[in-house]
């Protein structure tokens, strides 16, 4: 087990689940107006690029010569199966909160266009094909990562700017690899030459602190200044932040002792992706008028949306098919020999 990578899994799934916090609980309560407010928000939709970089990463570093022959059937038993199946449970939520959404539409709708909170686990599968391809045919970082950057800044520029427009489907404009190709690039560089690189960070830890520090103030620029509007992972300025941060947590994360709470957010947060968004759907009407301060609602949220999903997830998990519907939960230790490696996403 890599325990920086478990903490950056876990603040990312912590970053999504108070960004959804507030999404949720602003269509009962008004966003207050503080800048600094919105800004948060903008800084939060790092995670799930975080978490997609974060798989790729694994990834690579675990399989850098080719795919196993068992990749497929295991990702699509634990992660694509979940992935349907939630699918279906938020067809039957938005049906319950909309009585004029029909649920079979829905359900085909999310399924392929990803028009639900699940929908990164499309971009993901589109990486591990990309993932076959770049270890079959030896394709070269060397051209591959400026073409990704140049094909994905180019991709995100015309989407943001309306040159690109899918009307009532523009959600389905975050779906295709190309959205997210630098980031592929860059982490499976980063998952390659790990060990080694690993080590640098952590002689250069300080270092990448200040790396994130300038990509998050000139986020603050891009936001304060309108060069960049909307709150969402596709803004071509979270780029930097993305990567940065996760080279600070993969830095500072060998640095930070081991912690329990950590490892089981980690080990749950697969489940917790797929499942905070519903329970926030359902109760964030009943926190309205709670309490006087919007902040304290949303950490209320927050926290009961997180412990619920745990304690859920925890429950499927014990049941013969939990698998297909959560993903794998380890238990317990791990026999010696095992590998030192959590899956998850990967």
């Amino acid at each position: 087990m890599i325990k920086e990578w478990n903490l950056l899994r876990t603040l990312a799934c912590l970053s999504i689940v108070f960004l959804h916090s507030t999404t949720q609980l602003s269509k009962v309560i008004e966003h207050p107006h503080i800048d600094l407010y919105y800004y948060g928000r903008i800084l939060l939709c790092m995670a799930t690029p975080a978490f997609i970089v974060l798989s790729i990463v694994i990834l690579a570093n675990r399989y850098p010569q080719r795919l196993p022959e068992s990749f497929w059937g295991k990702r699509g038993s634990f992660i694509f199966i979940p992935f349907l199946f939630f699918a279906v449970v938020d067809a039957f939520v938005t049906h319950y909160l909309n009585n004029n959404v029909v649920i079979e539409e829905k359900i085909v709708e999310n399924i392929l266009t990803g028009n639900f909170v699940g929908w990164f686990i499309l971009v993901i599968f589109q990486f591990y094909a990309l993932q076959f391809l770049v270890t079959k045919f030896k394709l070269s970082m060397k051209w591959l990562l400026p073409l990704s950057l140049i094909l994905m800044f180019s991709y995100l520029f015309a989407i943001n700017e309306g040159l690109i427009k899918l009307d009532n489907y523009s959600h389905v404009l975050r779906i295709p690899f190309i959205a997210w190709f630098g980031y592929f690039t860059v982490a499976y560089l980063i998952g390659k030459y790990y060990k080694t690189l690993s080590k640098t960070l952590l002689k250069y830890r300080w270092l990448t602190l200040v790396l994130f520090i300038l990509s998050a103030a000139f986020l603050y620029y891009s936001y304060s200044s309108g060069l960049v509007t909307g709150t969402h992972s596709r803004r071509m300025d979270l780029f930097p932040v993305v990567i940065s941060f996760c080279l600070a947590i993969f830095a500072w994360g060998q640095k930070i002792p081991e912690s329990k709470l950590v490892n089981l957010i980690s080990n749950y947060s697969f489940g917790i992706y797929l499942l905070h968004w519903q329970y926030q759907r359902l109760l964030a009407p009943y926190f309205n008028g709670l309490f006087s301060s919007y902040f304290a609602s949303v950490l209320l949220l927050f926290a009961v949306s997180l412990a619920a999903s745990i304690f859920t997830i925890k429950l499927i998990s014990y049941l013969p098919f939990g698998a297909f519907i959560v993903g794998k939960i380890r238990r317990g230790k791990k026999k010696p020999g095992q590998s030192k490696l959590i899956e998850q996403t990967a």
